[in-house]
């Protein structure tokens, strides 16, 4: 197996193919079709429909559906109240506490008298890249097939990853909302597929505007609108 240095110039000649951009499912600003929120110890989620407010407790042991009362005005957020569940959202960052992931608001939850503590809403984006592990959605528009591992992580001021076939990894540097890449190094294979990865190159072989959605996923988009989609592997 051979490691190769992949100039800019190279890597727009092996993507000459690649295929045309797409707006990923769901992007910065949009709203989700449902508001949603989650504690642990013990492990429970709520969902927040117009019409309804389901709640999954203790592991899936305690289930609560009850139609949505409305929203009343609260202390920075607002405040849900029934016979058996009540909540109560304030906006507020907050940590699930199993990982590092952060979420927009703190929730607090009184599901038949127990009280319980957590997170919801959008998922904010990382303080920083270094230390964070994603995967590919999709590339160019085209979702990455699930049965081809991939990666991208980011240690201190390198990167390095699999987009599907082959391992690279190089420098990196944000400014701002912007990331720069490489050059970048990769192994020399052909593998199924490979036409995604040299779409990738080619992005990351100029600056690229990083976007985070509120759903979490990460957003490289390079100047001519070309993406990668990325999730964030906790």
């Amino acid at each position: 197996m051979i490691r190769i240095a992949l100039p800019a110039a190279s890597l727009l000649a092996l993507a000459a193919c690649a295929p045309a951009a797409e707006t990923p499912p769901q992007g910065p600003g949009e709203q989700p079709a449902a508001y949603m929120a989650l504690g642990t110890e013990p492990g429970w989620t709520l969902e927040i429909t117009p019409s309804r407010l389901n709640y999954d407790g203790d592991y899936g042991e305690t289930k609560i559906m009850v139609p949505n009362p409305g929203a009343k005005p609260s202390a920075n957020g607002r405040t849900y109240t029934t016979d058996r569940l009540s909540v109560v959202v304030q906006q507020a960052p907050c940590s699930d506490g199993m990982s590092d992931r952060r979420y927009a608001d703190s929730v607090r939850v009184v599901a038949d008298g127990k009280a319980l503590r957590g997170c919801g809403g959008k998922i904010l984006p990382p303080e920083t890249l270094a230390g964070s592990n994603w995967a590919f959605v999709s590339i160019g528009g085209v979702s990455v097939a699930a049965d081809r591992p991939t990666s991208l992580q980011f240690d201190g001021n390198r990167l390095s990853g699999s987009a599907g076939c082959n391992r690279f990894s190089g420098g990196y540097a944000v400014d701002g909302g912007t990331l720069k890449a490489g050059p970048l190094m990769a192994t020399e294979m052909a593998c199924p597929g490979i036409e995604l990865e040299q779409s990738f190159f080619k992005l990351m072989a100029s600056p690229v505007s990083l976007t985070f959605a509120d759903n979490g996923t990460l957003i490289l988009t390079g100047s001519d609108g070309q993406t990668a989609v990325l999730r964030r592997v906790i």
